[in-house]
């Protein structure tokens, strides 16, 4: 039994919002099926990664692509990663890779880039963050002339300085995971690879000194902010023949939000099931098909339900009996 976790970025999400603060609700999903497919966004928290066992680590767009049927995903051992870096090459992200090589295994080449990769965030409507990308498309010009399975960006993002204040002080919407979305899905379909940034930290924020949100605290303890990309794409499948859409059994996402994976799956007759307890800042109309549940304990129970082919309504003594109620008479 394989399912889909989504947790859009730059959106509020409740729960994976953040920095890996979705890690928990992964695991036990993972948990209930052979594999969980999801995408970055999940399980990145800066300098750490605790994706589970069974994850499949898919950009968001391969992502997208794979539920429409477009690719299937060939699981592989190792990736060989590049990892290009704006100049100068940070001492940090070089022992970044260097601590992927020595505890990970992970095959590592840092590439310094000739035309920097600019990415500015910004926030549309004070609620949705999203951003502007320059010098992509240099990017993926310097890059093809090199023998790679997938590639991590480090760069940093710039931030109006008050809107980042704001975000330590008080939460809210990463401002910064919209514009790497963006960059991400640019490259990723320009280059058929497993792609994924990696923000680099601007000096202000590594003299922050304050407790801090849970949800938030792996932000704060990190330095190069690398390791959870080396990781994810260390073993990150790639395109290829093997597991594709028509494998999947459903769909686990926030509530509220409706978009490409999930039109692809309730085309292919996939369950999408919303996780109420995951509220977002956006307000979409859900289709009717949507199976609500309150938390991710429920979503948990559903999927266990999948794989031991037991209905819901079945173990539920009130849904038993609206099954029973159309039948009866007056």
């Amino acid at each position: 039994m394989n399912a889909v976790m989504i947790i859009p970025t730059g959106i509020g999400c409740a729960i994976g919002g953040h920095a890996g603060d979705a890690t928990p609700a992964a695991k036990l999903l993972a948990a209930c099926c052979d594999k969980l497919i999801l995408h970055p966004n999940v399980v990145n928290a800066s300098d750490i990664n605790e994706m589970p066992a069974n994850a499949l680590y898919v950009e968001g767009s391969m992502l997208d692509r794979f539920l429409e049927g477009e690719i299937e995903l060939r699981q592989v051992r190792q990736n060989r990663i590049l990892l290009v870096v704006n100049p100068p090459i940070h001492n940090e992200t070089i022992n970044a890779a260097s601590a992927a090589r020595a505890t990970i295994g992970a095959r590592v080449e840092i590439l310094q880039l000739q035309t920097p990769l600019k990415m500015t965030a910004r926030m549309e409507q004070s609620k949705i963050a999203s951003g502007m990308v320059e010098g992509w498309e240099e990017l993926i010009q310097q890059v093809s002339q090199y023998d790679f399975d997938a590639l991590a960006i480090a760069s940093e993002i710039k931030v109006d300085p008050i809107v980042e204040q704001n975000y330590w002080e008080k939460g809210g919407v990463n401002p910064w995971g919209g514009v790497e979305a963006i960059a991400s899905r640019l490259i990723a379909t320009a280059l058929n690879k497993p792609v994924a940034h990696a923000p680099v930290s601007t000096e202000e924020a590594k003299d922050f000194d304050f407790v801090a949100d849970p949800c938030m605290a792996a932000e704060v303890i990190s330095w190069a902010f690398l390791h959870c990309v080396l990781k994810g794409l260390h073993r990150a499948p790639r395109i290829g023949t093997g597991l594709s859409v028509r494998d999947i059994d459903c769909l686990i996402t926030p509530i509220n939000c409706v978009g490409r994976p999930h039109k692809a799956c309730l085309s292919m007759g996939i369950p999408v099931i919303a996780v109420k307890e995951n509220s977002t800042v956006l307000n979409d109309t859900m289709p009717n098909e949507f199976i609500l549940v309150e938390n991710y304990l429920e979503a948990a129970g559903f999927l266990m339900s999948m794989r031991a082919g037991v209905s819901r309504e079945s173990v539920r003594r009130p849904l038993l009996e609206t099954c029973v109620h159309q039948y009866r008479k007056d």
